[in-house]
């Protein structure tokens, strides 16, 4: 008689859930890397304010910290794999939405009121009435009207991918530990964090390689595109990178519809019940022999998520009473601002204090910054196992790497470019006659030939006030169109691009011309010094990274470990990861110079003070990484009286134990 045997089946192994758990979260961050990569070049698509950017960043936290509580609770009542395939599907569906707006939307008109692609924007001085928009209609088009509900869309989408990522890592960390052997579990567990950590990394490479594509490259043939990838109008192609992250999130979810709900452990089934963690509920029987789990009725079920939440404020409040806890905590959420702030606007703050492309940005981040914080984080902890570290170890071990990091963060702040001269814009109350005096002059700071001369390029030349189109004088001043430098005339190459305007009224004269784009701080080369000092910083500071959730596991409760850590999570997006995006945004824009225009309607900023921009910004990080040291330092004056007051107390046991032995010797 044959015995037939039965093949294992690829989907009931827990090393394959491993593999397509780390691919699955790995995407997931890699759409969080790539929006945080494109998030300038969205601004300056839609004519958003760096505010409303920073909150179009945090808005997926929303929806993560909303249901991250239930999801705690249910654990293994739910389909895990089923419940995680749907959140990527989800999360397929919502990066879709992100790229719809660019198909609602019509072609990029580069910032220009006409609306037109060819070579224009001169002085025009004999043509009629001064420009006023909408100059082509283009303002009323369904378009326009389309771009208007862009926003709420992007909102949305962010909302969606929130909701989609709530399941996937605690359920999928659950399932894998409560089916792989005790000795796999954490082998397994940190393949699937480093692959994760790989995430983000590759959402920032992937946008600096489509924001080098032109935005409309699926509208217009490369012979149509005038401008250049260092132009200040240049737009990339953000939307493209979602298209591909939507794709691979749709591949990565239907592998999970075909795992069972409880797959053939590595250890025997009794074993295994016995070391099941907190996700399990304790009425969910299962037989010795491995059999299915068998649910209670749903009343049970709803009875217990009712008590649940009756008894979540007060272990709340416990877990809060905490001391040593709580000042770890705000430690870590002050430096979970300073992520933020880098995560979010760091490189539209190269791309303006340097001059570099967003794609050039966001290469120094995805491809230094992040794997080096990876880095700071695993060496962390094999410091802590190298120095045997307890709980005032870790935390005298997060002081010094924090003071380390600002220590290192230091030369940030004197690392950057002034902001160029601009026509009327920069410096405030900037006149051409401080540098240039007429011999007629009667006044200080006042030359009549050339106040003239600003009067005519002005109103004569019936510039559009909404025009940005970027020129360099050769005199070293910036002007925001040719008009606006006086420029009649323009040469050109063989495909009709614009390489010189000349005969420049407003640029020294009639002699004058103009170059176009922008003139810059001409200080790109101190990049690569900012570069090394911002690794340096996140190498740093994410040394204390795994200290510091060392001293939590360490000083909560056994009971109350799960708790602590999933309350942890649920601070950081409450207090550093929703609202601080919104904080640096408004810091950014307090420092805008000139705001751009369109139909009307104020649009994303055109140019910034670059040292207020460079002092702001780098002030509010650095505040946060001294709040973050300030607390462990509070951490540790806890411990030491902690420690001091257990030392007294034991002394006074020992003497009153020897006391009593006195007595008893007397007695005797």
């Amino acid at each position: 008689m044959e015995v037939k045997v039965r093949k294992r089946s690829l989907f009931n192994s827990v090393k394959m859930f491993v593999a397509l758990h780390g691919v699955l979260q790995m995407s997931l961050l890699l759409v969080s890397g790539y929006m945080k990569s494109s998030i300038s070049t969205i601004e300056r698509r839609y004519g958003l304010s760096s505010q409303k950017s920073g909150l179009l960043a945090a808005f997926n936290e929303v929806g993560n910290t909303l249901l991250i509580v239930f999801v705690s609770f249910l654990g293994s009542r739910v389909h895990r794999p089923r419940v995680i395939g749907s959140g990527a599907l989800l999360a397929s569906l919502a990066s879709l939405l992100m790229a719809l707006p660019h198909f609602l939307s019509g072609p990029y008109r580069y910032g220009r009121a006409d609306g037109s692609r060819n070579v224009s924007g001169l002085c025009r001085p004999d043509e009629g009435a001064p420009v006023a928009p909408p100059s082509d209609g283009s303002c009323g088009r369904p378009a326009d009207s389309a771009q208007r509900d862009v926003y709420p869309l992007l909102l949305l989408a962010q909302l969606l991918l929130g909701v989609a990522s709530v399941p996937v890592q605690p359920f999928g960390i659950s399932y894998i530990d409560d089916h792989a052997s005790g000795k796999n579990s954490p082998l397994y567990l940190g393949i699937v964090l480093a692959v994760t950590a790989i995430g983000p990394a590759l959402g920032f490479l992937s946008g600096a390689f489509m924001l080098r594509l032109y935005v409309d490259l699926d509208k217009m043939s490369a012979d149509e595109l005038e401008l250049e990838s260092g132009d200040l109008r240049w737009v990339g192609a953000w939307w493209l990178g979602f298209l591909v992250a939507s794709c691979l999130l749709f591949l990565a979810a239907l592998p999970y519809f075909f795992f069972p709900r409880n797959m053939s452990p590595e250890v025997s089934a009794l074993s295994h019940r016995r070391r099941r963690g907190a996700f399990t509920p304790p009425f969910i029987a299962q037989d010795e022999a491995g059999a299915d789990e068998k649910l209670q009725p749903d009343i049970f079920q709803e009875l217990g998520l009712l008590h649940f939440l009756k008894s979540f404020p007060g272990l709340l409040c416990r877990t809060l009473r905490n001391p040593v806890y709580l000042l770890v905590v705000m430690a870590q959420i002050n430096l979970a601002a300073v992520v933020a702030g880098i995560g979010t606007f760091m490189a539209k703050f190269m791309e303006k204090q340097f001059g570099r492309t967003p794609g050039f940005s966001a290469v120094i981040i995805g491809g230094a910054c992040i794997p080096l914080g990876v880095l700071g984080t695993v060496l962390g902890g094999v410091s802590v196992r190298r120095w045997n570290l307890g709980v005032g170890g870790a935390g005298k071990f997060c002081v010094a790497a924090i003071s380390l990091s600002l220590f290192c963060g230091i030369p940030l702040a004197f690392t950057g470019c002034p902001t160029q001269r601009i026509d009327g814009i920069f410096p405030p109350g900037y006149d051409r006659c401080q540098s240039v005096r007429h011999p007629k002059s009667t006044r200080p700071g006042v030359c009549p030939f050339l106040r003239q001369a600003t009067a005519r390029c002005g109103s004569a030349c019936r510039c559009s006030e909404e025009s940005f189109s970027p020129v360099c004088g050769s005199d070293g001043v910036e002007f925001t169109s040719p008009c606006r430098a006086g420029c009649v005339a323009v040469e050109t190459d063989g495909a009709d691009r614009a390489t010189n305007f000349t005969d420049c009224r407003c640029v020294g004269g009639a002699e004058g011309w103009a170059a176009p784009g922008t003139c810059g701080g001409g200080c790109g080369h101190l990049l690569l010094p900012f570069a090394v000092a911002l690794a340096a910083t996140c190498f740093t500071s994410s040394l204390s990274q795994t200290p510091s959730f060392v001293m939590i596991l360490r000083t909560v409760s056994a009971r109350d470990k799960s708790l602590a850590v999933g309350i942890q999570y649920m601070l950081f997006r409450l207090l550093a990861f929703m609202p601080c995006p919104v904080l640096y945004g408004l810091v950014i824009d307090s420092t805008c110079v000139h705001w751009g225009h369109e139909c009307g309607k104020q649009t994303s900023c055109l140019y910034y003070d670059l040292d207020r921009f460079r002092n702001r910004f780098l002030g509010v990080q650095g505040l946060f990484m001294c709040g973050g040291l300030l607390c462990f330092l509070l951490t540790l004056l806890v411990l030491h009286k902690r420690g001091a007051a257990s030392r007294g107390a034991n002394g006074s046991v020992y003497e009153l134990a020897g006391k009593e032995r006195e007595e008893n010797r007397g007695r005797s």
